[in-house]
């Protein structure tokens, strides 16, 4: 139980997320969210890929249809990014799709839009 999947990585992502949070508070747009996020994501060293392109399969076809993940960071964690009022569980299904689509297994939905930074780990092997 004490292994938990990316545990520094993630703590490192919630922390610039906090300090994104922090610096501008809530009720700016998901898009200021995510320009600050990049910034601070930098300045930690924290390394990104910014609006990935996620395919989907369905069985040997590749779809036209696609996500774009907000952040994969390390390789390996997807970063969504939300600016709402209350996260809903189409939100947390949107992530879990995100992994499901990709051999990722760690997911952070992250919203901005509360007065307290919201965040949930969503991970498909734990």
């Amino acid at each position: 139980m004490n292994n938990i999947l990316y545990k520094s990585e993630s703590f490192n992502i919630i922390g610039a997320c906090m300090e994104v949070h922090s610096q501008l508070g809530h009720g700016f747009l998901e898009n200021i969210y995510q320009e600050a996020l990049e910034l601070e994501f930098k300045q930690r060293g924290i390394p990104y890929v910014r609006e990935e392109k996620i395919e989907v399969y369905y069985k040997e076809h590749t779809l036209k249809q696609f996500y774009i993940a907000d952040f994969i960071c390390h390789g390996n964690i997807i970063v969504e990014l939300k600016a709402l009022r209350t996260l809903e569980t189409s939100h947390t299904a949107q992530v879990i799709n995100y992994l499901k689509s990709t051999d990722l297994e760690l997911g952070l939905l992250i919203n901005f839009g509360e007065r307290s930074l919201q965040y949930k780990r969503l991970a498909l092997s734990q």
